[in-house]
């Protein structure tokens, strides 16, 4: 029979690549935790509604991206392929926004039908980080500050710079929008195809094209920070001033736009150049008025979403991978005869005490030599060993496998009260 394989774009996570994902995701959530953000979990699957009338029905998000289908009641339901808005759909439909600040974060999967490269899957993986009923710049200031430290406690902050803009009001873009197209109307005849597809849909998005001529048309083009509106200018001045005072260096790119309709006012990437094509590794922005077109009540909000998969290859392009994260045991416990039992018994006694330690038992016998051999292989420092002598002794043997240190064979007690101290 013809075996089945995983969905193009859609990867499998192998014990061997968790080990990195696992660190990845602890300092990540360690650090939200120490900010006082708290967790919130909704469904992989919502109400295609909901994108479209979040992200925009003419964003290609929408257009080309999405995983839609219709359940049995005729319903049409699409796979989340970002996280904000189910976030913002959760907060109001459980009441947690009226009235109320919440600083909020999640972890989990998306799902967008792109052509698959490196740093871009068809089902990918996203921290995203949300707060709500916050005015001011300092909640902008602080979900950077909290980026800022996610990359530099994971090692990766002299590889990655921040960009920033202000995309202000909604009037306001459409003051520069107009500017935009009647500039872009003039030399039509030179943009990519797919600009000159945007030009009458989502002219903004034009200012993210990758194509070089399209770019370098662009550099003539209209500058978005001309056409502020007061209150939006005095807010990014603002985030500036606390940015500076905070130690965290950015570039101002008035050419970054977001891809989805929802944003305004603040908008920031953090890019790198070690990644190829796929340089952003965190994005964000403010989005004030989401949760009123999702029929809430106006309320301010900023957040952003960092994707897992791109961090994980910005550790490995860099080296700033912590040294011991493939090791599979602290301790290897190797059982040799008829000691199973007394293994067992020993290894929960052990879970017991030292519960911080990772201790592997061996199962399905085998003699000495190729226990130990286990025991090397699982990268444990120390191997415990427990042969029918030693049982009848009521003894274990500790051994290290890493270093020159001599072996010892104590009684339960001592062995483990040995193992403490060494920790």
């Amino acid at each position: 029979m013809k075996k089945i394989q995983a969905i193009r774009g859609m990867n499998d996570l192998l014990p061997a690549d968790s080990p990195l994902w696992q660190y990845v995701e602890g300092v990540v959530t360690d650090i939200l935790a120490r900010y006082g953000y708290q967790e919130i979990r909704f469904p992989i699957v919502e109400s295609t509604e909901l994108f479209k009338r979040s992200i925009g029905e003419v964003t290609d998000i929408v257009e080309k991206e999405m995983y839609t289908f219709e359940d049995r009641n005729g319903d049409s339901l699409t796979l989340r392929p970002e996280g904000t808005a189910c976030c913002v759909r959760a907060c109001e439909e459980n009441g947690l926004l009226y009235n109320q600040t919440q600083r909020l974060w999640y972890m989990g999967p998306m799902f967008r039908h792109e052509r698959p490269q490196k740093g871009r899957y068809r089902q990918f993986h996203q921290i995203g980080v949300e707060t709500f009923g916050i005015q001011g710049p300092d909640i902008d200031a602080e979900v950077l500050v909290l980026s800022a430290r996610i990359l530099r406690e994971l090692g990766v902050a002299e590889h990655v710079q921040l960009q920033i803009n202000s995309l202000g009001s909604a009037e306001a873009r459409v003051a520069y929008k107009d500017a935009l197209v009647a500039y872009l109307n003039n030399v039509q005849d030179q943009l990519d195809e797919d600009s000159k597809r945007r030009l009458s849909t989502n002219p903004m998005r034009i200012l993210d094209s990758k194509d070089a001529n399209t770019q370098a048309l662009l550099n003539a083009a209209p500058v978005l920070l001309d056409y502020l509106d007061e209150e939006s200018r005095v807010h990014f001045e603002g985030l500036k001033s606390l940015l500076d005072a905070a130690g965290v260096s950015y570039q101002i790119n008035p050419r970054l736009v977001r891809g989805l309709d929802y944003y305004g006012k603040t908008a920031f990437e953090w890019v790198t150049d070690k990644l190829g094509a796929q340089s952003t590794v965190c994005a964000g922005g403010r989005y004030d008025g989401l949760v009123e077109q999702l029929g809430g009540k106006s309320t301010p909000a900023v957040g952003f979403g960092i994707g897992l998969e791109r961090l994980v290859l910005l550790l490995q392009a860099v080296e700033a991978i912590p040294e011991g994260l493939d090791q599979q045991a602290d301790i290897y416990l190797v059982a040799v005869g008829d000691v199973q039992s007394v293994a067992m018994q020993l290894a929960e006694r052990i879970r017991d005490e030292l519960p911080f330690v990772r201790l592997l038992t061996n199962c399905g016998g085998g003699n000495f030599k190729n226990q130990l051999k286990k025991a090397d292989k699982s990268g444990a420092d120390i191997a415990l060993i427990l042969g029918e002598d030693e049982v009848k002794a009521g003894k274990v043997t500790i051994k290290f496998l890493r270093e020159e240190i001599e072996q010892q064979t104590l009684d339960f007690d001592k062995a483990i009260a040995y193992l403490l101290a060494l920790e």
